[in-house]
């Protein structure tokens, strides 16, 4: 996951709505299972699916309250805290 990705997603939410990024994220899950995929492309897709669930989830937190850069900072404190386990 990366920082920026999520900033720029929580923005974009912001402006527009999340009802984008889950249709979005629904369309990546399902390219998925396209048995043609490379690994490479499956991280990739990957990779995006996960920052959109983070930019879901940071959004979420502002909602209750939480200023933004709050939100992102114990987001990723949080993420980088279960990779440590």
């Amino acid at each position: 996951m990366k920082l920026p990705i999520i900033k720029h997603l929580t923005q974009f939410i912001e402006e527009n709505d999340e009802d984008f990024l889950e249709e979005t994220i629904e369309t990546l899950e399902g390219l998925t299972e396209v048995s043609s995929l490379k690994d490479e492309e499956l991280d990739v897709i990957g990779e995006l699916i996960s920052n959109m669930y983070g930019a879901i989830e940071v959004n979420k937190m502002i909602k209750q309250g939480t200023p933004k850069k709050e939100a992102l900072n114990q987001f990723m404190s949080r993420v980088l805290g279960a990779i440590d386990k």
